[in-house]
């Protein structure tokens, strides 16, 4: 007997009538709720409770208490020779790091604990922590690199706070991380989620992707060539929980990218920048020394971060704005998120007790261009940075990237509104509250500028590379102002400097009667003086020698020796002067 027949013969009319009503409910109800669950491009999807039911699958976590035996157990590293050497330095070409040795170590090996004694007599209650979800972006990423960073974050984190970890492949074309990744990671259950973007985001707006679709509470952001230590997750999470605005970052640890040997690290420094918009590290300023109650274990304010490992409020994160997703690959985000997080009222911090390897590589081993061919993603996306939150400050700026200050970076207008939303703060009140150790080359200095002499000639870097060492200074053609190696001041500490590089009188041959005029790290502990007038020489106090040009061409290297005031090549005026 067939349904309708049954329901005919068997149901009244008002009961058929109740039955078709309620099918209908069920029916419109199905369909609601198919619809909330599609969420949009844009939205966030809701988090994950901490009793949610994750399948983790059968990958068992090692007993690291246990000693382990095998290649690059307990950090070692691996040395190769032979053909295997000159195989791995042909593919280092690509790839940038030692992709043979890394796929001689097994993806769970372990690495010694570089926590300080404190930080291990630490305890947390995990059950009272937010849930995190662990977010890597990979492209053409070394497979053994990849799977090594998720098995640590999974070996080493407590289940009760790893709610998930979600990869994104932003666009990857290596066949090793096609089927052969999607197999492995079945392994975790559905603990590790695999996104696959069909084109190319760039890290940027990949990192955004995988934010959306995270679930849980906090976003921890690592880089797909890590290794996650000890008791890594616990010390970011607590500190959150403490302070919701508080972006973290762990400490970072060196693995090489030669042997794959894990070297450790220490907490030992701050996040800075450079005034041409890269990433730079410094030391700890003495006043939050100070404020440190305890330099083992208290969190390190940090003005900026490297970028590529740090956690945050899932919320908070997109609420200050996530990154500007007009910013293109890499490159100028982690300078413009940190600028951002404290002129809003959030903090950057570098948590001691938490420390995460990294391979260092001196490349990227896969396109860096942007859209529209752009091979400057950098230059671009500082400018970016530069024109919403640096207010007139951004002319430093352009005396590094002069080429960029005409050149159309997209619409700023959204980016300016989140910022007047937020009410955000002035870049001065950054730099004078949050990093008032840097030193603005034209601000509280007695003069500023190209500095020039007879011959048309300025002092010069000659692009040697200062950032590395003492260097030797020359002259060159001048610029008019243009070009940043020829940007000097001559601050109220009557020092001939730099940015964070000072003018000194080489002392290795005192009898030489020209001795080499170098440019070296700044000290405050040993400042090197001069004294100076418009017009006139440039003469260092302690030996009394005067900067010399005679007999030097246009990229030849300038010398100190025995001053004469009728000496043209001795006299020296700045660009600017101020009262």
């Amino acid at each position: 007997m067939s349904w309708p027949v049954y329901l005919r013969r068997y149901l009244s009319k008002r009961q058929r009538g109740r039955l078709l009503n309620l099918f209908l409910f069920a029916l419109c109800g199905f369909i609601l709720f198919s619809l909330l669950s599609t969420n949009s491009k844009s939205s966030l999807k809701q988090p994950l409770t901490r009793d949610a039911v994750i399948e983790r699958g059968w990958h068992a976590i090692p007993d690291y208490t246990k000693q382990r035996k095998g290649p690059g157990e307990n950090g070692a590293g691996i040395n190769l020779e032979g053909t295997e050497r000159e195989e791995a330095d042909e593919l280092a070409k690509k790839w940038f790091m030692n992709v043979i040795a890394s796929d001689k170590i097994s993806l769970d090996r372990s690495i010694p604990d570089s926590r300080s004694p404190q930080c291990k007599a630490l305890e947390y209650d995990v059950n009272k922590l937010p849930t995190v979800s662990v977010v890597i972006i990979f492209t053409d990423e070394s497979f053994s690199a990849l799977l090594r960073t998720v098995h640590s974050v999974v070996n080493r984190s407590p289940p009760q706070l790893l709610q998930e970890i979600v990869l994104v492949d932003d666009n990857s074309s290596l066949p090793e991380l096609g089927e052969k990744l999607v197999k492995h990671i079945e392994r975790f259950g559905d603990l590790v989620k695999l996104i696959r973007s069909k084109e190319r985001l760039g890290l940027i707006r990949a990192k955004v992707r995988g934010a959306r679709e995270a679930r849980a509470e906090v976003l921890v952001f690592l880089d797909s060539h890590c290794e996650a230590n000890a008791g890594w997750l616990e010390p970011l999470v607590a500190r959150i929980a403490e302070s919701r605005s508080a972006v973290v970052c762990p400490v970072i640890d060196s693995i090489s990218d030669t042997s794959i040997a894990y070297m450790g690290g220490s907490a030992g420094g701050i996040g800075t920048f450079w005034w041409s918009l890269h990433y730079s590290m410094g030391g700890i300023p003495p006043e939050e020394t100070r404020r440190r109650k305890n330099p083992e274990i208290d969190y390190i304010r940090s003005p900026t971060m490297a970028g590529g490992l740090f956690a945050a409020n899932r919320e908070y994160f997109f609420e200050v704005g996530a990154y500007d997703e007009e910013m293109d690959i890499w490159g100028g985000e982690n300078l413009e998120i940190s600028f951002r997080v404290w002129m809003c009222g959030g903090s950057i911090e570098i948590i001691p007790c938490s420390h995460v390897g990294h391979i260092f590589r001196a490349g990227h081993p896969y396109d860096m261009t942007g859209r529209k061919g752009n091979k400057d993603v950098h230059g671009t996306n500082s400018k970016r940075l530069a024109e919403v939150w640096m207010d007139d400050y951004k002319r430093l700026f352009y005396v590094h990237r002069m080429g960029l200050k005409d050149q159309d970076v997209g619409d700023l207008t959204s980016r300016h509104e989140l910022r007047k939303k937020l009410q955000c703060k002035s870049f001065k009140w950054f730099l004078d509250n949050v990093i008032p150790q840097k030193f603005v080359p034209d601000e509280d200095v007695f003069a500023y500028g190209n500095l020039q002499t007879v011959g048309g000639l300025c002092l010069d870097t000659l692009q040697r590379l200062e950032n590395k060492g003492t260097i030797i200074l020359g002259v060159y053609f001048c610029q008019g102002g243009g070009s940043s190696s020829q940007a000097f001041s001559f601050s109220k500490d009557y020092e001939v400097r730099r940015e964070a590089t000072c003018l000194q009188v080489d002392h290795k041959n005192p009898g030489n009667p020209k001795r080499n005029a170098l440019i070296q790290p700044c000290s405050d502990a040993t400042k090197v003086q001069f004294k100076h007038t418009k017009g006139g020489p440039i003469t260092h106090v302690e030996s009394g020698l005067c900067l010399d040009v005679d007999g030097v061409e246009s990229g030849g290297d300038v010398y100190f020796t025995e001053c004469n005031t009728e000496k043209a090549t001795q006299k020296w005026t700045f660009q600017k002067y101020f009262d």
